[in-house]
């Protein structure tokens, strides 16, 4: 039997797993950084060719460690 997830912001049962083969094409950008290509493995949304996420569908909440550490993709260094 699978366990059941709760979201961890509002605690709803109500989760979507999304997974996208990406095909060395994702385009990512945050202020002045861009990216193009493989999906980056610390972002908490996949990695390689595989886009990977776990989305509240009550309170749009996407399922993971956040905020994303000092330094990382997301801040553009």
């Amino acid at each position: 039997m699978e366990e059941t997830m709760n979201c961890q912001r509002c605690n709803s049962t109500r989760l979507l797993d999304v997974s996208a083969k990406a095909s060395d094409c994702v385009s990512l950008r945050s202020g002045e950084y861009e990216h193009h290509g493989e999906m980056p493995d610390d972002v908490n949304l996949g990695g390689g060719d595989y886009v990977r996420f776990t989305v509240c569908l009550d309170c749009g909440q996407i399922q993971g460690e956040y905020p994303l550490p000092t330094g990382s993709i997301g801040e553009g260094t």
